[in-house]
């Protein structure tokens, strides 16, 4: 079959690899869409995925079309979305329920082949049943929201919070829409690129902003949220945080990405720094949310190019072009 492989640090290609079986409790999903991620990048600079060559992908939904002998759940022909965390369920971090942190975390598209590629194999378990209204190409959408339920699982928002969201790509823009049907009195977002931001004003955030300054708050938000991972924007929003506020880091950083904070601060006025980490215990209401409209696919999606074309995708995405972008076999 054909897939996307990214054989070293900083190199993607077109190539043919062998077609996956499915092991007894997995199966075999023909791909509808693959959706690309800041993860992706980050695989590609060598940072998440012990070893490289590696299929990406980890957002992605498709058709069944084989089964492992030990599956009954599904069947050939049956539409599901993929949710790629993979647990041991063994260690002390499984076992306490904050599978997130598991001590052998491993994904699909991550640490193991995902599903830039026509075809991906996946735990039964991991797959969700998709209603026949919900198209399985826009369906990739999914797994960036089951983030973004986690990250507001985090929050625990309360009803009449300020919201500032730094960054207006697909994971600012899902905050957005979470914050407004959680009871944000008001969400503001603030973004530098211009055609993100129109977005955001399309959606409907109650300010947008080149920068914060510009929003004239100057007691503060009781709730900040960083899409971006970006350095200079988690190092202002932590200072645009309200009295007895939450700053919620939820962009992925580099590695190397430092940022100072003001202990004093922190304790005098009661400010709590959080931060949520991929998926847990949310894809399956991420998947019942999507199902009733949360967000339209027709707005997220921005750009839906061949599989052949995912070295450019990335460079598209790395770029900041556009918001979504999925890859269709």
């Amino acid at each position: 079959m054909r897939a996307a492989v990214i054989e070293s640090v900083g190199k993607a290609v077109l190539t043919t690899v062998p077609d996956p079986t499915p092991g007894p409790r997995e199966v075999v999903v023909k791909v509808a869409a693959c959706g690309l991620c800041g993860t992706d990048l980050h695989i590609m600079q060598g940072e998440f995925a012990p070893t490289l060559p590696i299929v990406p992908g980890h957002e992605f939904a498709g058709e069944v079309v084989a089964v492992g002998g030990g599956v009954t759940e599904l069947a050939a022909g049956d539409r599901v979305a993929v949710d790629p965390s993979l647990y041991c369920h063994e260690c002390r971090y499984c076992r306490v329920g904050h599978n997130n942190m598991c001590e052998r975390w491993a994904a699909i598209g991550v640490t193991v082949a995902g599903g830039a590629a026509e075809y991906a194999v996946a735990p039964v378990a991991n797959c969700v049943k998709l209603p026949e209204h919900v198209d399985v190409q826009d369906a990739a959408l999914i797994e960036p929201l089951s983030c973004a339920v986690r990250g507001y699982d985090v929050l625990a928002a309360r009803m009449g919070a300020n919201v500032l969201v730094y960054g207006s790509g697909t994971m600012g823009l899902m905050m957005l829409e979470l914050a407004k049907r959680t009871g944000a009195a008001r969400v503001d977002v603030v973004d530098i690129n211009a055609g993100r931001l129109a977005t955001a004003k399309e959606l409907g955030c109650t300010a947008a902003a080149a920068a914060a300054d510009e929003l004239d708050r100057p007691q503060g938000w009781d709730v900040v949220i960083d899409a971006t991972g970006n350095a200079k924007a988690i190092q202002d929003g932590l200072g645009r945080v309200a009295k007895a506020g939450t700053f919620l880091q939820f962009g992925v950083s580099d590695y190397a990405t430092k940022v100072t904070i003001e202990p004093y601060r922190i304790y005098n006025q009661e400010i709590t720094i959080t931060g949520s980490m991929a998926v847990l215990h949310s894809y399956e209401r991420a998947a019942d949310l999507f199902a009733t409209g949360i967000i339209d696919p027709k707005v997220f999606i921005s750009d839906r190019l061949p599989l052949d074309s995912y070295p450019d995708a990335l460079e598209r995405f790395a770029a900041g072009v556009g918001r979504k972008i999925v890859v269709v076999p």
